[in-house]
């Protein structure tokens, strides 16, 4: 991960805190060259938290701890960068075309009907699809 991963992260998740995690999500990756503490800081203002809030929320061990355990999840499931992607538990690495997600979707949606088609109840279709794929390090 990058040098300013860790600030970008705290920030989108100090930020949903207040119910605005999309809000600095999308701030942060309108251009991820400049995250400067000063530009999270003008990011959260800009997206109307409560910056005293906001400036406490970034030192919360407790996110920092949520952080720091998603990320060992992912290096543990494989995803060793971004962007990273699981359909049903099943990874896709790196930036794709529309296509290579179409296929895999295609695939995913073939089995879940053929799951259903036997029978397979609807609300234990999801466990059923990732029964084979990553979902746990």
């Amino acid at each position: 991960m990058h040098n300013r991963a860790m600030p970008a992260a705290m920030a989108a998740e100090a930020a949903g805190k207040q119910g605005k995690f999309w809000e600095m999500h999308d701030k942060l990756f309108q251009d991820p060259r400049a995250l400067t503490d000063e530009n999270i800081e003008k990011y959260a203002t800009e997206i109307g938290l409560d910056m005293a809030k906001f400036k406490e929320d970034l030192k919360d061990k407790k996110l920092e701890a949520k952080i720091k355990k998603q990320q060992q999840q992912g290096t543990t499931l494989g995803a060793r960068g971004t962007p990273a992607f699981f359909v049903n538990g099943r990874f896709l690495s790196g930036a794709q075309p529309f296509e290579a997600f179409k296929a895999l979707i295609d695939e995913e949606m073939k089995k879940a009907d053929a799951l259903l088609a036997k029978g397979t109840p609807k609300d234990k279709l999801y466990d059923a699809v990732i029964a084979k794929g990553k979902t746990k390090p």
